[in-house]
């Protein structure tokens, strides 16, 4: 009786740990994101819009962007640790700013793609919510 109990209790705790790990799939998701082509110190930029459930906004293919950030999460905006060591390979003065909610929790974050490590994390994104980017000569 007593281990049926703790079976129970084991299932019912653990499957609300798993709950509480992860967003409700009617979690918002509203993005907005910030394009320079030559860099953030012009004036010269583009906005898209992104909202999800169900996918909408001024970005090219909602509903890919909005999957992929399903899939991802707010992974795919980590930044670059400090203690990174990074190619120092320039990839363009594109700049983007994505602030906005991503699964009902809050998100801003910059990229950039001036070394190997930057692009890399430009790269997750493209080309589904930024651009493909690339050095401009």
């Amino acid at each position: 009786m007593f281990s049926a109990m703790r079976a129970i209790l084991v299932l019912v705790v653990a499957l609300a740990a798993l709950a509480a790990g992860s967003a409700p799939a009617s979690a918002p998701t509203a993005l907005r994101i910030t394009y320079w082509e030559n860099g953030s110190k012009t004036t010269e930029l583009v906005t898209w819009t992104l909202r999800c459930n169900p996918p909408r906004g001024t970005l090219a293919r909602p509903a890919v962007a909005c999957r992929k950030l399903a899939a991802g999460g707010r992974a795919l905006f980590a930044p670059v640790p400090r203690n990174a060591v990074c190619t120092q390979i320039y990839g363009g003065p594109q700049v983007a700013r994505v602030v906005g909610i991503l699964a009902g929790k809050r998100v801003w974050a910059m990229f950039n793609r001036v070394n190997g490590c930057q692009i890399a994390r430009w790269n997750r994104l493209s080309p589904w919510l930024l651009p493909g980017g690339g050095a401009t000569a």
